[in-house]
C-alpha cells in the first residue's frame, strides 16, 4: 500500500486528521469515528503498511501516532502541481483587480 492509495481513503484521511495533534489509542479513535473496532483497526492497518503512522504497545493499549515522512514524498510530488495553479490564481487575481465589479 503506498502513501497515496492510503490518503485516498476518507476514514483513512480522517485518522490522519485525529493524529496531526497527538497519538491516540484505537479505543478513543472508535469513538471519535463512529466506527467499529474492527473498521478503525483495517484503516490503521492501510496506514501502517503506507508508512503513515506507528504503534506503540502501553500495556492492553496500542496508542498510534502520525509519521510524516511519507507525506514528504507526497508534497515534493505535488509541487510541480502547486507552481501550477499558483500561476493560474495570480492570473486570476490580475483580472479580477483590472475588472472591479
Amino acid at each position: 500500500m503506498t502513501a497515496y492509495a492510503a490518503l485516498a481513503e476518507p476514514i483513512a484521511a480522517q485518522i490522519l486528521d485525529l493524529l496531526r495533534h497527538r497519538e491516540r489509542s484505537v479505543a478513543d479513535l472508535v469513538s471519535r469515528l463512529k466506527l467499529s473496532q474492527p473498521g478503525v483497526s483495517k484503516h490503521l492497518k492501510v496506514l501502517r503498511e503506507a508508512g503513515l503512522v506507528e504503534a506503540r504497545p502501553e500495556g492492553r493499549q496500542r496508542w498510534y501516532g502520525l509519521r510524516a515522512q511519507p507525506l514528504v514524498e507526497v508534497d515534493q510530488w505535488l509541487e510541480p502541481y502547486r507552481v501550477h495553479w499558483s500561476g493560474r490564481l495570480d492570473a486570476l487575481e490580475r483580472h479580477l483587480g483590472e475588472n472591479p465589479r
